[in-house]
This record gives C-alpha cells, structure tokens and sequence, in this order.
C-alpha cells in the first residue's frame, strides 16, 4: 500500500502544496488507528495496514519535500534522521506499552491516533511551503521515474539504499523471534529495545557525521552494515545476546548513514517542483528493499527453513548488498 501510494500520490505535494496532503494523509492516519483498535481478526489487522500504508504513502514525499522547502541543509539531515527516529521511539516505546500497560492490543493505537489528531491541528496552522502548479491530475499517473539531472547521482545511491533497508527487513521479519527462541527474551520488550538501538545508532551516526561528504557517509555507511552484519552472526554462533546488540548498533550506524548519503547525494539536483517525486522514488526503492525481504524471510521460516539458518542466510545477503554497493562506488569514482 506504501509503495502503490508514493507511485500513484507522491508527485502530488508538487502540484497541490505540500500542506494538503499533510492534512488528509494525517486524518487517514486516524482513521487507520481507529480500524486497527477495533480489530478482531487477521482481516481487520490488514485492512488498517492498508489504509495506514496509503496515508503513509503519500506524506512521506510530501514532508520530506516540504523540509526541504524550508531549509535544504536542515531538511535533508531531518529527511534521514526522522524515519529511523519514528522507529526508535515506537519500537521502544511500543514494546513498553505491550509489556507493561493493559490492552496491549488497542492502546498503542489509541495513543497514535491522539498523536496524529494534534499533528493535524499543527498542520493546520502552517503555512504553505510550495506554490501551486498545474497538472494535479496527470501527477497521479503512476509513474517510477527522476528528472535526467538526478539520474547518476540516483544509480550511485541506489545500492547503498537497497542494502541499508535490506537490514531494516531483517530486524523487522526476524528480529522478535531470534531473541525470543535464540537468547530467551520477551520478544516484545527486547524485541523493542533492539529496534530502539537500531535507529537510535542511525541517527546518533547521521548527526555525528552531518558535515562528511554524501559519498563519504555511503562508504562509512556500507562499511558498517557488512561490519554489524558479521557481529551479528557471531553472536548468533556463539549465542551471546550482549555481542548481538552491539551488532544491532554497528549495522544501525551504516543503516542511518547509508541512507542519509544517499538522500544528500541525491536531493540537491532536485528543483522545488520535483522534490517530492524524486524523494517517492528513493523511498519506493527503499521500502520495497525492506518489504520485501522481510517477506521472504518470513516465508522461509513459516514453510520449515530453521530461524537461526534463514536469520544466517539473510546476514550474508546484507553483506554481499552492502559489499556490491561499496564496489559499485569504486567503479562510479
């Protein structure tokens, strides 16, 4: 649903404003949280996570576009912090909610909707960032495609991204289970912290290392995800929680870092009229490398393949992404 939003309404915000889409992305969110409390079945679940993925979809160009409008610099360090920030506070805090407060399974969204409700009074009051431009329509034809001034710097950055969120679909599909049946967790408390110092390692790396070159912080970040990729896997030899963490934080430094290269590399080729259609580029690429690895991942596991050999065997695959990303770089120098 994410990906079919950013192809079909991403290139909107450029067209209509930024502030509209903002605004009705962010009332679908509530509507969205409102069908996942009330649900009581797997098919309640999924038709919330559509409608949150459609919202999803078409806001995230649009805010990622509108910081950018109001200041490039700024905006593209909060275009890669924001998103792995998100998922450090709700992996944290989601994981505390179900652990220790009741209703586990309508509180968590009942909060997010509050959330959402005081974001759209905000929106509101904002003013429009973008003027608006002609062929609101014809935007709306799906469409996987950048300016011809971006399309270098995109080959370059692509498969730094691909293997970036390659790492988010292995904390995502296996994660829980690993440090439940491998280390003996709680798998939706540690299960959060471990997703909580994922992204939290991302963006700690991302401000520390705001003034390095776009290509510097690819390289730094590529490096790190084969680096906390192998950490990972010898803590999973050894059965060792405390080495599997620091992995987590190593492979959470390449996995921020990595992606805000590539969205530095990338957006300042962008004029204001196609910010947001290139950025719903970049995060098509990006989710559907999370997604769907994810998937497959929990597909191996549901249809027999051993967790700890599939939770290897996804490892590897991270490590040969990311060594194919840093060698495309050499090439491209």
């Amino acid at each position: 649903a994410v990906l079919a939003s950013l192809l079909v309404a991403g290139r909107l915000s450029d067209h209509i404003g930024r502030r509209p889409v903002l605004v009705a992305s962010t009332l679908a969110q509530v509507v969205a949280r409102g069908v996942l409390s009330m649900a009581d079945g797997v098919c309640g679940l999924l038709a919330g996570r559509v409608i949150q993925g459609l919202a999803t979809g078409a806001a995230v160009a649009a805010v990622g576009a509108g910081l950018l409008d109001i200041d490039r610099a700024r905006g593209a360090i909060a275009n890669a912090i924001a998103p792995i920030s998100g998922t450090a506070l709700g992996g944290l805090l989601g994981g505390l909610m179900v652990h220790f407060l009741p209703a586990p399974a309508h509180l968590v969204y009942l909060a997010l909707a509050l959330v959402f409700l005081l974001q759209c009074l905000g929106l509101l009051r904002m003013s429009e960032s973008l003027s608006r431009l002609p062929g609101a329509l014809a935007s709306l034809r799906p469409q996987f495609a950048v300016p011809p001034a971006v399309r270098a710097s995109m080959l370059l950055a692509v498969p730094v991204l691909v293997a970036a969120w390659a790492v988010g679909g292995f904390y995502a599909s296996l994660n829980p289970a690993l440090l439940h049946r491998i280390f003996g967790f709680d798998a939706s408390l540690v299960g959060g912290v471990a997703l909580f110092l994922l992204a939290a390692s991302g963006a700690a790396a991302v401000l520390l290392l705001q003034r390095s070159a776009p290509r510097a912080m690819m390289r730094f970040g590529a490096a790190s995800l084969i680096g906390g990729m192998v950490v990972v896997l010898l803590s999973l030899w050894l059965r060792m929680a405390p080495i599997y963490f620091l992995g987590t934080v190593v492979a959470g430094m390449g996995f921020g870092t990595g992606f805000q290269g590539a969205i530095r590399s990338v957006m300042p080729l962008a004029a204001a009229h196609e910010r947001a259609g290139v950025l719903s580029v970049l995060f098509a690429v990006s989710y559907l490398s999370m997604g769907l690895l994810a998937v497959m991942a929990g597909s191996l596991v549901a249809a027999g393949n051993p967790l700890l050999a599939t939770a290897q065997e996804f490892a590897l695959m991270v490590m040969l992404l990311a060594a194919l990303a840093l060698a495309g770089m050499r090439l491209q120098r």
